[in-house]
């Protein structure tokens, strides 16, 4: 775990470059870098107080150690970008005949599966992100890009900054001027399938009920940390507001595996 994740803070894919660090230097030397005797509580401290581990220069050429370096870097800013790793000398050292890692992927992962995969795990970070705290909220762009359209009541918006404007409206109309006027979403069915050669259409339905909580429904699936439908109160649906249902057009981004909102339907029933 980083330095910043142990503190709480605020992380990104930085994070990753941190866990890639740890397990390239794993690899090298045959033992987990940190001591972890002492228990989960002293293991935290040593990564947020003792430097960071460093492979041993007498084994390892100065390449791998300036990369594990740079990896492990304690400020989550100072660390590389995975395209500037992919541009380091000990990468470029043994840099070989290029893989398509895409076509590599595809052929060890069940497409179906991998589908539904996805279409759940936006469902959960969007609505998780919409229904948070306003230090969350700004991470919103980041699903959409500059081409991408929402379309809600008759109008659509164009590029990251006026559908964050136009989320931002919706997101402040739903929370109301108080706590107890604030109204939750409760997401029962995703529907997922593919959309042209790489994307995949996510829809998502379900009820806006009077309450704080964004709760999960979908049959088959559950959210980690979230009621499950069996231990909801019964009285769930006499709080309900009216429903929703939210199609999502998603389209591969510039990192593999990563996607793009291209297109957005938002559709607002009221009970």
């Amino acid at each position: 775990m980083s330095p910043e994740r142990i503190r709480n803070e605020n992380y990104s894919y930085a994070a990753d470059i941190w866990s890639l660090g740890l397990t390239a230097l794993e690899c090298a030397t045959g033992r987990y870098p940190y001591d972890v005797n002492g228990g989960e509580a002293d293991l935290m401290l040593q990564i947020l107080e003792d430097p960071s581990p460093t492979p041993p220069q007498h084994m390892h050429s100065e390449e791998f150690c300036s990369f594990i370096d740079a990896c492990l870097q304690k400020d989550a800013d100072a660390r590389p970008t995975c395209d500037q790793l992919l541009s380091h000398s000990f990468i470029k050292k043994y840099e070989g005949p290029g893989v398509d890692l895409a076509e590599y992927n595809k052929s060890v992962h069940d497409p179906a599966e991998r589908l539904s995969q996805i279409a759940h795990m936006l469902a959960v970070h969007y609505y998780l992100i919409f229904d948070g705290g306003d230090d969350q909220w700004r991470h919103m762009k980041s699903f959409y890009g500059q081409d991408s359209t929402f379309s809600f009541s008759g109008e659509t918006h164009v590029g990251k900054s006026d559908i964050f404007d136009t989320l931002s409206r919706i997101r402040e109309m739903l929370k109301g001027n108080s706590r107890c006027e604030k109204i939750g979403r409760v997401m029962e069915k995703v529907y997922c399938r593919a959309h042209g050669e790489e994307g995949m259409s996510v829809r998502v339905s379900g009820s806006f009920i009077m309450g704080n909580e964004f709760l999960v429904c979908a049959d088959g699936f559950c959210a980690e940390g979230m009621l499950s439908i069996v231990e909801l109160s019964p009285d769930i649906l006499s709080k309900q507001a009216g429903h929703f249902q939210e199609d999502f057009f998603m389209e591969p981004g510039t990192a593999m595996g990563c996607y793009v909102i291209s297109r957005q339907e938002l559709h607002i029933g009221v009970s």
